[in-house]
């Protein structure tokens, strides 16, 4: 692969509104596809907001009927907001275009990331993304019960009743108090979109985010884990500014290094 181009749209006080970074993404996106410029990956904090893809169902939305933007990518809802890194790299694949592969390389660079910053994180398997694997047997985890003789058996209504939702059952159930229960909580999520053999959207790393805003939602819909950020596993504040950095060189580490093939037909 080419040298990777960074571009920063903006962080903090200047923080990007959804709609103009995915107006900025589709002409990056023309750009690339007609050779005019290189791979490039654009790098900004976003104002508040929940994004909605292909697949999210009614059910997952806000139940107060918070506003929520409709796109193209693939996954379900999330949000974004002040305190995540968000990446967007726009980059030229070979066809047949290999959509898991990239999808892995992303993670890899954002594995990578959080393990300099000293937090070991992982894939699971069937859900995209950055996951901190939870405790199943810490103390006051809902829906196990242990019975004489030490068996432990599972009551977990977010794994067994369809009907299930947790914003119905109080804070103590919330996505973002997953740390707390000892569930798996993804730390970053990835969803992108392929069009003409060149990607869009991409990734949000937690690093400081207040992920209470995770709460009003299903986030990509699942059910039975949670949200974390670097700050919250690691017990001190991580910045996007301190995180930015180390993003951008495990993103062209890995991305540079790893040459995209074609998927198998």
């Amino acid at each position: 692969m080419s040298e990777l181009r960074f571009v920063h749209l903006g962080f903090g006080g200047e923080a990007v509104e959804y709609l103009e970074a995915w107006r900025r993404q589709r002409e990056v996106h023309a750009a690339r596809f007609a050779d005019e410029i290189p791979d490039t990956c654009l790098l900004l904090e976003h104002q508040p907001v929940y994004t909605a893809g292909r697949r999210t169902e009614d059910s997952e939305r806000p139940l107060d009927g918070t506003p929520v933007v409709d796109v193209d990518r693939g996954g379900k809802i999330t949000w974004h907001g002040p305190g995540q890194l968000v990446g967007y790299p726009i980059l030229k694949l070979p066809r047949p275009v290999d959509v898991v592969a990239h999808v892995r390389r992303l993670e890899e660079a954002l594995i990578r990331t959080c393990a300099e910053f000293g937090l070991a994180t992982t894939r699971v398997e069937g859900r995209s993304g950055v996951w901190v694997l939870g405790d199943p047997g810490k103390p006051g985890k809902p829906g196990k019960e242990t019975v004489p003789g030490g068996l432990e058996l599972d009551f977990d209504p977010a794994l067994h009743d369809d009907e299930y939702d947790p914003r119905l059952r109080g804070p103590q159930y919330a996505p973002s108090n997953a740390g707390q229960r000892g569930d798996d909580r993804k730390l970053a999520a990835i969803g992108i979109r392929v069009a003409k053999g060149v990607t869009m959207h991409g990734f949000a790393l937690n690093c400081d985010s207040d992920n209470t805003g995770y709460d009003r939602i299903v986030p990509c819909g699942i059910r039975d884990a949670g949200v974390t950020s670097l700050s919250q596993e690691l017990g001190r504040p991580v910045t996007v500014a301190e995180v930015l950095p180390v993003v951008e060189k495990h993103l062209r580490a890995v991305l540079e290094s790893t040459e995209p093939l074609p998927r198998a037909v």
